[in-house]
């Protein structure tokens, strides 16, 4: 993994302290599968009580990790930005190549024979890689609201939902959003637009809810009182507010995969993981095969 330095910069005794433990947190993080966006790494911090919870807290770890990052003293790739990507098409060297990359992407729709569709919606784009792999095990697609999603793309959602709603599924839109009033709030923008689209969809909120706050006690914000819905929010829940960005990555997974299981046949999706088993090693075969010829 790439720690490559560009500049020289000594570090004081606490800067180096803190560039240390961020460093074992990443480590511990990337042996469990999820890489961290800043955000995410600030409030590992903020929970084990080595930083305040306070903005300037963040900036200057931000600063620390990015002068870190610019000595070769933290890896590259450990720390991510999940909103902005380069897109660029895909290439391969050889027929052979493409046929072994099908072998590993064939998938069938393994909710087919369910009673039940499912999709998985996140407030933040930022924490799309945390989602991203146990949607991709489940076969459940999953999308980005960004905040409150636009109108346009929650009417295409209706017509998603409407489709599988006429072929006998029940619908489920398992939502995940901050602790805050907008957040909460967003949970019921959903439902109500979806309705409105004429959709019968079931949103579940599944994060972050008050039994979550209380069982991980992530680390609390005030919340913002100049929005327009704290008021009503401030009356339920307090002064205090919670991002869903302080969530462990696995207790968000485990979130998902826990609300899913009561809504899937396991066996009908074993039959369908058995012939799309089936179907790779086929795939497999023939790239195989045609490797050889090659050669």
């Amino acid at each position: 993994m790439p720690r490559i330095p560009y500049i020289y910069k000594k570090f004081r005794d606490s800067t180096w302290t803190i560039i240390q433990v961020a460093n074992e947190i990443l480590e511990e993080y990337i042996e469990q599968g999820f890489d961290l966006t800043l955000r995410q790494l600030y409030y590992q911090f903020v929970a084990r009580d080595i930083l305040p919870n306070t903005e300037q807290s963040y900036n200057n770890l931000g600063n620390i990790i990015n002068n870190s990052r610019l000595a070769g003293l933290t890896d590259w790739e450990y720390i991510v930005d999940r909103t902005r990507n380069i897109r660029k098409n895909p290439h391969w060297d050889s027929p052979a190549e493409i046929v072994k990359g099908c072998s590993e992407q064939f998938m069938i729709d393994k909710w087919i024979n369910q009673e039940n569709r499912i999709e998985v919606w996140i407030e933040k784009d930022a924490l799309v890689g945390v989602i991203s792999g146990i949607c991709h095990q489940l076969d459940i697609p999953y999308f980005s609201c960004r905040g409150y999603t636009s109108q346009s793309e929650m009417w295409s959602a209706s017509q998603r939902l409407i489709k599988w709603e006429k072929e006998g599924y029940n619908t489920y839109i398992l939502h995940l959003g901050d602790h805050d009033p907008s957040g909460i709030d967003m949970t019921r923008d959903i439902e109500d637009r979806l309705h409105l689209f004429r959709s019968r969809v079931e949103i579940k909120r599944i994060a972050l809810n008050m039994d979550q706050i209380e069982r991980y006690s992530p680390p609390p914000n005030p919340a913002k009182v100049t929005d327009s819905r704290a008021p009503d929010y401030v009356s339920k829940y307090g002064i205090f507010s919670w991002e869903l960005d302080a969530l462990e990555p696995r207790d968000i997974v485990d979130l998902i995969r826990n609300n899913v299981s009561p809504l899937c046949d396991q066996n009908l999706w074993d039959e369908k993981k058995a012939i799309e088993d089936e179907g790779r090693a086929l795939l497999s075969e023939m790239a195989d095969s045609m490797y050889m010829e090659e050669d």
